[in-house]
């Protein structure tokens, strides 16, 4: 739990996979036998999690290990999917603005550098949750990587209703989507009982507000969107639950995505803890001023990026120490998380946008920069006690 002695850190999630694991990961994801590969997840979480703890992150997570990413991910845990034989689309305002850019860096990059092709999914039949041995696994694995370990916490990334494909098969949006929040409750449920914090990831309502140019029916989609993960989430605490929220692109110039203004007020709504959004890279840098006049819910935290996913470059300490007293200032110091802005693997690849070596700096500094912030006490003093 977020400590009131000092600022704590954490992540989003997606870490880069051994390229080992990769090779067994290709194989099985053909169909072929892969002796010994529960053994070698086992070890990759193992491992993700001592460096996570030698990098100085407090918070900490498998990495998602076990996932090739998200569409693959939700063909193995629900049931009543099937691919759409479509490519994956998304980001159209975006593409058609750097076609030549976005040509070659999907190529390389994202779902061009995945272990597995992207296959978008539909809903072709009754949903329902079918991946309880492959989450107990995942529960197992991350229980034993972090037994007698010194962390503050221990999370769980969980796709979001809104995240699992489109529907061919109910009647409605809102049949589809409670219907799927209700499967997916099962491994929410699973991961809060096993002691860990629930991260529902949610890159999805960003989308709505540029592919839908009706504000009336972004409003709307968003609206049914946040009420079926709070049907999803009911009457698990809302201090065991972080959302993730963030805009889908990496690396590129990132003009035609939602704000943070955009979303802020629909995220709010959601009966959660804490709050885990992008605020390093210099498209939303500057979106921590929306807290000068938006105030949190009682209870609920923030955990704002403060490295970005989306450069090799790894920041300064001080100037993570900065990007963090803003938002203590603005929402006081036992609100305040340090993360990044989002995972640095979210599909399992071979070559990571970030180098894996320039990722574990960025954690090393952000582990710097929040004990920086901790110390900063002119600056905190009395800021605390006034938001508390």
């Amino acid at each position: 739990m977020p400590s009131t002695d000092r600022i704590l850190t954490t992540h989003v999630g997606s870490l880069p996979r051994p390229t080992a694991l990769l090779d067994r990961m290709k194989l099985k994801l053909a169909g072929e036998p892969v002796p010994g590969y529960p053994e070698m997840v086992a070890a990759a979480v193992a491992e993700t999690v001592e460096r996570q703890v030698a990098s100085g992150i407090d918070i900490v997570s498998d990495g998602e290990m076990s996932k090739p990413g998200f569409f693959t991910y939700v063909q193995e845990r629900l049931a009543g999917f099937a691919p759409t034989g479509a490519k994956y689309s998304s980001f159209k305002a975006e593409m058609d603005a750097f076609p030549e850019y976005y040509a070659d860096y999907f190529a390389r990059a994202m779902s061009g550098g995945a272990v597995a092709p992207i296959q978008p999914m539909t809903c072709v039949g009754p949903v329902s949750y079918r991946g309880h041995e492959a989450l107990a696994t995942d529960i197992a694995n991350l229980k034993a990587a972090t037994a007698g370990k010194a962390v503050a916490g221990v999370f769980m990334p969980s796709v979001s209703p809104n995240g699992v494909g489109t529907n061919s098969y109910y009647k409605s949006q809102e049949e589809f989507l409670f219907a799927v929040a209700d499967a997916l409750r099962v491994e929410y449920l699973a991961i809060v009982d096993a002691g860990f914090t629930l991260q529902v990831d949610e890159p999805f309502i960003s989308h709505v507000f540029v592919d839908e140019p009706d504000p009336v029916l972004q409003n709307k989609t968003v609206e049914l969107q946040m009420e079926a993960i709070n049907h999803a989430i009911r009457g698990i605490p809302p201090d065991r639950i972080r959302l993730h929220n963030c805009y889908g692109i990496n690396e590129g110039p990132r003009i035609h995505e939602a704000t943070l203004a955009q979303v802020l007020p629909f995220l709010l709504k959601a009966n959660v803890g804490t709050l885990s959004f992008e605020g390093a890279n210099c498209r939303h840098e500057h979106e921590y001023h929306l807290f000068e006049r938006i105030k949190l819910p009682e209870g609920m935290k923030i955990a704002p990026g403060v490295i970005t996913h989306a450069s090799n470059i790894v920041e300064h300490p001080e100037l993570i120490a900065e990007r963090l007293i803003r938002y203590i200032k603005l929402v006081g110091r036992k609100n305040v998380i340090a993360s990044s802005d989002c995972g640095f693997s979210s599909q399992a690849c071979y070559k990571t946008e970030v180098d894996p070596r320039v990722m574990w700096a960025k954690f090393e500094a952000l582990a710097e920069g929040a004990r920086l912030a901790s110390e900063a006490p002119r600056v905190l003093a009395g800021t605390s006690a006034a938001r508390a």
